[in-house]
């Protein structure tokens, strides 16, 4: 029973990162309606930049940590807005109007620009943040084996948690989430009814990419560095996981990738884990199959 608990203790924090990625990676894909692993990049992108400015606060400053970590995650945040309004604006934007097809292969374009700017910053440096926020919170005894979480992974889960919940509540709430699924739906038709569709597209595109920045700050605090390939593998990742719950709806994205993470833990507890990601992904594919929706052209 203990183990159990502990395993989904081990869920609730990879639960609440995947969901907030497949929130954020919604907002997007409402925009683009293509598959744009852009998203991944960005958020490796934040993790490295934190760590790269973390470590030169530290080493080359000389600040005491959490100095040196404000100092990262502000630069993580400036850095990863630019790039978002810089590839939604003058990359994505057109070519979702011209070729919506070519925004795939952009993406990929995208995704090798920040990989190789960070790294040839870090001259191929895999760069590490010191622990912090370590200490184990204890929820169950069990004779000799506890039920525990580390300080830091209840702080990123409930960030992540309520930036979920937050957004949530702007896009149901507000008139900007009424003009945001406006645009989703028919962006001719919200143009018609006054609303710059144009400036809609750039701002979900940075709001999506702000979610990614916080979830690689947070990602990148827990698991102490970002590699450098970690862009593409969050990119498929994130695209397949936000798969299980629909696009169509962020929180149900949210929900399904949340789902996903708990089967994914289940299964490093249970299951051999050499074949773990072979059977999630495979799920995650046969989902997306299974629910795609085909609609004739007139």
């Amino acid at each position: 029973m203990a183990y159990l608990l502990q395993q989904l203790a081990n869920a609730v924090p990879v639960a609440a990162l995947y969901a907030a990625l497949a929130f954020g990676y919604s907002l997007a894909f409402a925009m683009t309606r293509r598959a744009d692993i852009t998203f991944g990049a960005l958020f490796a992108f934040a993790g490295q930049i934190y760590v790269f400015f973390a470590h030169a606060g530290w080493n080359q400053l000389y600040l005491v940590l959490p100095a040196a970590l404000a100092l990262g995650a502000a630069a993580s945040l400036l850095y990863t807005f630019g790039a978002a309004v810089l590839i939604g604006r003058h990359v994505m934007l057109p070519l979702r109007r011209a070729s919506p097809n070519t925004v795939i292969v952009a993406s990929l374009g995208a995704l090798v620009v920040l990989e190789e700017m960070v790294r040839i910053a870090m001259e191929s440096r895999s760069l590490w943040l010191s622990p912090f926020l370590n200490r184990e919170v204890v929820f169950w005894t069990d004779g000799g084996f506890k039920v525990t979480l580390t300080a830091i992974q209840l702080v990123n889960a409930a960030f992540m948690i309520s930036l979920v919940a937050a957004g949530h509540l702007l896009l149901t709430r507000t008139r900007l989430g009424r003009v945001w699924r406006g645009v989703a739906d028919d962006p001719l038709a919200a143009e018609m009814c006054g609303t710059d569709a144009r400036a809609v597209f750039v701002w979900s595109y940075v709001a999506s990419a702000a979610i990614a920045a916080v979830c690689g700050v947070l990602a990148t605090s827990y698991y102490g560095t970002m590699d450098f390939g970690a862009g593409l593998m969050f990119g498929l990742k994130v695209v397949l996981v936000a798969a299980a719950g629909g696009y169509s709806v962020p929180l149900r994205s949210a929900l399904g990738a949340a789902a996903v993470a708990l089967a994914e833990t289940l299964w490093s507890g249970y299951g051999p884990i050499l074949w773990r990601d072979l059977v999630i992904v495979g799920g995650l594919v046969t989902v997306l199959v299974l629910s795609r929706q085909e609609r004739a052209i007139p």
